[in-house]
């Protein structure tokens, strides 16, 4: 931290990672008054390549390495990330050290804004084409209409919204956070909770990050931090970490915090659809992070671990 108390925040530069800085900024100044904050802006890998499937740059760090890089070389003292996006495996020097309250959860259908009748997933037509490069919604969506053509769209939200209204796609699906957070809440036609579609671990969730020896930066990212948020984005973590599986896995959670009781549920498919495994299981706050092993031990008895390590199932 410098010695006049700034705090400088690496962030990429699209609207919706920069929704979250300015976010977490204004969390920082209203919990630490004292404190000025500044915006250090970085290109990542995924920014840069608009044309290749997210799963072809590599299944680790593709919107969060060139962010961390700037905290361990000293041109910022925290990164805020979309914690779907934040490997598992955290970076030597380097800890989570804020989850503030977590936005909306669930994936939502998109419909053009010239459509008319049903919004419903069974009710789009057959064959209909839907845009979404994730192939956790991609498998959910192939188990639950095998018909549907399903396509990779890359691209800021602005961008996949204009693509579905020239007609490219008969619906998108994309995080209803997201939408929220940009002000196109309006766009949501139909929210996808679980059972129809699991989230991302981690999902509408804002992960803060800051050097292990920062101390005054990690006290004043304590002061943002919601303890349900973090408990439940522990379990989700702990799954994921337990199951060795990577940001892109065909894997969906769905977590609920109750004062201090925590359920987590999780579902794999493989990519083609064709089955399903769920396992659960509930608890303490306290014991998050085995709540996440407990249920990824279970997942794997059932033979997951074909689909997310390559295998065939």
């Amino acid at each position: 931290m410098t010695a006049t108390s700034t705090i400088r925040i690496a962030t990429r530069s699209s609207n919706l990672a920069l929704w979250q800085a300015h976010h977490i900024s204004d969390l920082i100044r209203a919990t630490s008054p004292e404190m000025t904050v500044e915006l250090v802006h970085i290109s990542t890998a995924g920014d840069r390549d608009q044309t290749e499937r997210l799963r072809d740059l590599g299944s680790f760090g593709v919107f969060t390495r060139e962010v961390q890089l700037a905290l361990l070389d000293g041109r910022a003292d925290v990164a805020v990330h979309s914690l779907k996006d934040l490997p598992t495996d955290y970076v030597e020097g380097l800890m989570l050290a804020a989850t503030p309250t977590r936005g909306l959860t669930a994936d939502a259908l998109v419909m053009p804004l010239n459509h008319t009748g049903s919004i419903e997933l069974n009710a789009l037509p057959q064959g209909a084409r839907v845009g979404t490069g994730s192939p956790r919604r991609q498998a959910q969506l192939r188990y639950l209409r095998p018909d549907l053509q399903l396509s990779e769209v890359r691209g800021n939200v602005e961008t996949r919204l204009r693509k579905l209204d020239e007609g490219q796609y008969e619906a998108l699906v994309l995080a209803a956070a997201g939408l929220t957070r940009l002000g196109l809440g309006h766009r949501i036609s139909r929210e996808l909770p679980p059972p129809t579609v699991y989230p991302a671990v981690g999902q509408g969730a804002i992960g803060v990050e800051c050097r292990t020896d920062d101390i005054l930066a990690r006290r004043v990212l304590a002061l943002i931090t919601h303890c349900p948020t973090q408990a439940a984005v522990t379990a989700e973590r702990s799954l994921l970490a337990t199951l060795r599986a990577g940001c892109h896995a065909p894997l969906g959670v769905s977590t609920q915090v109750v004062d201090d009781t925590l359920r987590l549920e999780a579902v794999v498919l493989p990519q083609d659809g064709s089955d399903r495994w769920i396992a659960s299981a509930s608890g303490t706050t306290c014991d998050a992070a085995f709540l996440g092993q407990q249920v990824a031990q279970r997942l794997l008895i059932q033979g997951a671990g074909r689909v997310l390590h390559g295998e065939t199932a």
